[in-house]
């Protein structure tokens, strides 16, 4: 697919659309700025929502987006984790990574990860409002979910070492594997692995979407 042309003022976006019945969630997701993602029940409602969580996602990575609109480049089917509003990768994230883009990439998963750390930070020793977002975990195990299953999926599905013992650090050591050329992009059998830009969304992605979680029922 070839990439579309971006604008300083233009924000090119996936909506991907669950499997529910008769109309399943609709995830939309910024192109360029992993963890950028919200969900609603129509595709113009999950834009919006994309919209009014600009200056949040601009909090938690430290960076400007310049927006004057959203404009939607690739429709797609999801599945049953986009109803809950997990959003799978867009087609660029297909594309290999050169250094200089990798390290940009990082720089926002950098960001979402201080996010989430400081979200936990600031809720520590209060109890969370229960509520239909993650099950109504409490704190400790919104951080085991994150910290530990979370990041093990994640850095399994490069083919890096889930048994280190700082899976932030494996995830970052796959990650330039996998760029590098180093873990081969095929596992032992066969199966197909992430490729740097899916395993950085989807990672960005889960620690934004729990820090804002957290600050929401703090």
């Amino acid at each position: 697919m070839p990439r579309p042309r971006r604008t300083r003022s233009r924000v090119c976006s996936t909506i991907e659309t669950g499997t529910r019945r008769p109309s399943g969630r609709r995830c939309a997701s910024a192109i360029d700025w992993p963890g950028w993602t919200r969900d609603a029940k129509t595709e113009e409602d999950a834009i919006a929502r994309l919209l009014d969580y600009r200056d949040r996602y601009e909090a938690a990575i430290g960076k400007k987006v310049r927006v004057g609109t959203v404009d939607v480049v690739e429709r797609r089917k999801g599945d049953a984790s986009t109803d809950f509003g997990v959003a799978a990768s867009p087609s660029v994230d297909a594309e290999d990574v050169d250094a200089r883009q990798l390290e940009r990439l990082i720089s926002i998963l950098d960001s979402s990860w201080s996010a989430f750390d400081a979200a936990v930070a600031a809720a520590k020793g209060r109890t969370l409002a229960k509520g239909p977002r993650g099950g109504g975990r409490t704190l400790a195990k919104i951080v085991e979910h994150h910290d530990r299953d979370g990041l093990r999926a994640y850095v399994m599905k490069l083919g890096g070492d889930t048994k280190h013992p700082d899976l932030r650090v494996a995830l970052l050591d796959a990650l330039e594997g996998r760029r590098r050329g180093d873990i081969p992009e095929r596992g032992p059998r066969g199966g197909t692995r992430w490729t740097p830009r899916q395993a950085i969304r989807r990672a960005a992605n889960h620690a934004l979407d729990h820090a804002w979680e957290i600050e929401d029922r703090s």
